[in-house]
């Protein structure tokens, strides 16, 4: 089963090769040295939420490759499972926020600037901890701890993966 999550989940990432040629098109603009106000990156609302609901529907095909449930339980879990990325996607809806201002200010952050991004991304990362210690009695509701532990790791696992993935298209701040 190990094998299969880590196949497809490397799968999972490099087909993600959409939401990388973009960042990397924003990474290469932001550092262009010619980039001035008209040439910000051109990554729209409308190519973001395409991505993150092609990402949500391959993430919710990975989970339920590597979740063995019987179909009761699968009855009593995919229900628990939307309402959650639901709220999740909510939740990260500021992430995608804050690389948004990111990419587009790159260039002219100001320390200022730079320390609001910063605080706006860790109260993400606190409301995700939040969110999945919130709905583990509503999974511990519909199957055992052990399958729980093991949605959490795949859970964890993939969205590692993605956060890995974006911020490595992103350069640094202090090179700008």
């Amino acid at each position: 089963m190990y094998k299969t999550l880590l196949l497809v989940a490397l799968m999972f990432v490099i087909s993600g090769g959409t939401a990388k040629s973009l960042l990397a098109q924003t990474n290469n603009e932001a550092q262009s040295p010619s980039a001035g106000a008209q040439d910000k990156p051109k990554i729209t609302d409308q190519d973001i939420e395409l991505l993150r609901k092609d990402l949500r529907a391959q993430k919710k095909s990975i989970v339920a490759a590597n979740l063995t449930l019987t179909a009761d339980q699968a009855t009593k879990f995919w229900p628990v499972y939307d309402q959650y990325i639901a709220e999740q996607t909510k939740i990260h809806d500021q992430k995608y926020a804050v690389i948004k201002e990111f990419a587009t200010s790159w260039g002219t952050i100001s320390d200022a600037q730079g320390e609001d991004l910063t605080k706006r991304a860790l109260a993400v990362d606190d409301q995700v901890a939040q969110l999945r210690m919130k709905y583990l009695p509503n999974f511990l509701k519909v199957l055992p701890g052990k399958q729980v532990a093991t949605f959490y790791q795949i859970d964890r696992r993939l969205q590692m993966m993605v956060d890995l993935q974006l911020m490595s298209q992103l350069p640094l701040i202090q090179a700008q």
